[in-house]
């Protein structure tokens, strides 16, 4: 670099060109400019404080810095600036940004860009902020948010938070390499990250904006946002408002939603709405201008229109909250009155203002009555044709890119988790009816109404699911050892390093014993995990075992509920359960198919055909709908039934032969 004031490298024609375009005080500026920098392309530039500049490549005509104040900056190669109203100041500047048409871009002393600021997440009134940092993950939040009952983990994990804010700190700002900022009215104390978009935005305070050249974000029109964070490939546009929030990676907020104090994670979607206080799980999605997402915890979780929640009573304040397990959905004009909660998988319908736990009974329909009251069908999703297909899709829709993912995702429907679950709504249904008074046909559980019909009902979806998940895993177990040419045994063998608990949990959107989660939570309290490259890298073990971890559930749990030890099976036995499990899975299907079927009845038809013949509905409806037999949720259930009728062919195949003698 060579001293501008020095000018010794320079032709007399380009001092005099600096002279007269670069206004500058040599008093109070000092300017630093490579050997090969050309001052041509600086014209009507004020200059103060120390200002560094790179060179500018032939290639690269539109660079340069043209009518603006830049104070107290280091410029990188191939640069333009243009057009700035008030001033740019102490910013670090990458490499082929471009920065245009902009009001005020400033570093204030002491920033820290949105990381150490406290959200009031879930709960209205407080007591469970999370700290915003730019690698906090759903897993991290979660355990912040909802263990508050542990004060020694809050504390540490705070302190990981904190120290993190502590190195981030800083006078100086940066924008990364080949940025694009055009159009922003004002952006004081953000960071922007590499190959960012931000395009008219409104305002951005104290914020940071995390971007890569292969998962880039974007900031669109009218955009305004305050103490926030935006992680890699995210995309926040169409006017919205966010304040004291975290959006994740790959998420999109958009047309004019606004969000407050509230977190979003990886893949979520929120549009027209609005968010306060929410914890957002993985895949959280919300379409509709009438939707109020407030004081809640959801994941996998689909909004109907108009979707709404209340957590104050007018009494002590906004305290109440509630919790949407994953793969929950509500339908149009729900409403819930905080405190509630719901099982995993489960479509809330209706206005309830009754508080309930339904937690124990997952893959169930509730429907608000015309008194407010729940009236509760116990295990009635299992067999909805929504319900399986949500299970395929999420896992193709997940955007991120970019070598860093900071959300661990599981994506299954069927799990420890849930078949647990249900092992606990099966037991409790059963014991209902041995309890009930025989003249009670409502029974009351946990503040939902069920039928007494629905009882059984209920319990035996459950017990069917359960079989179905514990005979398929089995099958697997043996098929993989037949196929490695080992001894059936040897394929119910634990591995050495997994985990047998009875209980499964749902870490923000990660599945988990609970042995694993209490190892990591004494780690961190003991001060073993103290930053958070050392608390992901406990997430990636724990990942790595969820295999060995989930047949050691699948396995203890297969000889509670049949009574038969896999240690004492034989290939008679083998056979029965394949034949079983496919006699299972027949009905299973049955039920989806015919819950699909529902789609393709006369009264779909109502509206095809206008103008036309009843034919020409028919007609009509195939163009525009197709039919039952092409669907594409229909042709893959189809598929893995014929996929399943073959392996348990072959697997009954290859165990015939040396099938012992009964005697």
């Amino acid at each position: 670099m060579t001293d501008a004031s020095d000018y010794k490298s320079l032709t007399d024609t380009q001092r005099d060109l600096m002279i007269e375009q670069c206004c500058f005080a040599a008093d109070w500026a000092q300017i630093r400019v490579e050997t090969d920098f050309d001052p041509t392309r600086v014209r009507r530039v004020h200059f103060g404080g120390q200002v560094s500049i790179g060179s500018i490549d032939d290639d690269t005509p539109r660079a340069g810095l043209f009518d603006a104040n830049i104070f107290d900056c280091e410029i990188g190669r191939n640069v333009r600036i243009a057009n700035v109203g008030v001033r740019i100041a102490n910013y670090t500047i990458g490499d082929g940004t471009v920065i245009e048409d902009v009001g005020l871009i400033e570093t204030r002393p002491g920033a820290t860009f949105g990381n150490g600021v406290r959200a009031e997440v879930l709960n209205e009134g407080g007591g469970r902020q999370v700290v915003l940092f730019n690698e906090l993950s759903s897993q991290f939040a979660y355990l912040l948010c909802v263990h508050r009952y542990r004060p020694a983990l809050i504390e540490n994990l705070e302190a990981i938070a904190d120290r993190y804010t502590a190195g981030v700190q800083s006078d100086v700002g940066s924008i990364g390499t080949g940025a694009t900022l055009r159009c922003v009215k004002q952006m004081l104390d953000v960071n922007v990250g590499a190959a960012a978009v931000i395009s008219g935005a409104s305002s951005l305070i104290n914020g940071t904006i995390l971007s890569s050249v292969d998962a880039p974000t974007t900031i669109g029109t009218e955009v305004q946002c305050d103490d926030f964070i935006v992680a890699e490939g995210s995309s926040i546009s169409g006017a919205a408002i966010i304040s004291k929030t975290f959006v994740g990676q790959a998420c999109r907020i958009g047309k004019q939603f606004s969000a407050d104090r509230s977190l979003f994670f990886a893949n979520s979607d929120a549009l027209h709405g609005e968010a306060v206080c929410v914890f957002a799980g993985p895949f959280t999605v919300t379409h509709h201008k009438s939707t109020l997402l407030i004081a809640g915890l959801f994941s996998f979780f689909n909004a109907g229109s108009g979707t709404n929640q209340s957590n104050h009573k007018y009494k002590l304040g906004p305290l109440h909250e509630g919790k949407l397990e994953r793969g929950t959905k509500t339908g149009s004009l729900s409403t819930l009155v905080w405190p509630c909660r719901v099982g995993p998988f489960s479509v809330v319908l209706g206005r309830h203002t009754r508080h309930f736990d339904t937690s124990m009974l997952p893959f169930s329909v509730l429907n608000g009555t015309a008194t407010g009251r729940c009236d509760l069908r116990p295990g009635a999703n299992l067999s909805s044709a929504g319900t399986q297909r949500d299970g395929g899709k999420w896992p193709t829709r997940d955007g991120r890119e970019g070598s860093v993912t900071r959300d661990r995702i599981s994506y299954e429907v069927f799990s420890p988790f849930t078949v647990g679950r249900m092992l606990e709504g099966a037991a409790l249904l059963a014991d209902l009816q041995r309890t009930a008074g025989s003249d009670d046909d409502t029974i009351e559980v946990h503040g939902a109404d069920v039928l007494r019909a629905r009882l059984r009902e209920g319990e035996a979806s459950y017990r069917t699911c359960v079989e179905m998940y514990l005979q398929d895993h089995v099958m697997r177990r043996a098929e993989r050892a037949i196929e490695t040419h080992r001894h059936v045994g040897a394929a119910f063998e634990l591995a050495s390093d997994a985990v047998d608990s009875t209980q499964w949990l749902d870490i923000g959107g990660m599945l988990m014993p609970r042995q694993r989660l209490d190892d990591l939570l004494d780690a961190v309290c003991e001060g073993a995990v103290a930053d958070i490259d050392t608390f992901n890298a406990s997430l990636d073990r724990i990942a790595s075992t969820t295999e060995n971890d989930q047949w050691a559930w699948v396995r203890r749990t297969y000889e509670r509920v049949t009574g038969q030890s896999l240690n004492d099976v034989d290939n008679d036995d083998l056979i029965c359960l394949a034949e079983s499990l496919l006699r299972v899975r027949e009905r299973f299907a049955e039920r989806l198919l015919a819950d699909a079927r529902k789609e393709f009845a006369d009264h779909a038809r109502i509206g095809f055909g206008h103008d036309g013949t009843c034919d020409d509905a028919e007609a009509d409806f195939i163009m525009v709908r197709g039919t039952f037999e092409d669907n594409p949720f229909v042709k893959t259930v189809m598929a893995e039934l014929d996929a399943l009728r073959d392996r348990v062919a072959k697997f009954k195949d290859r165990l015939a032969p040396s099938r012992p003698e009964r005697t």
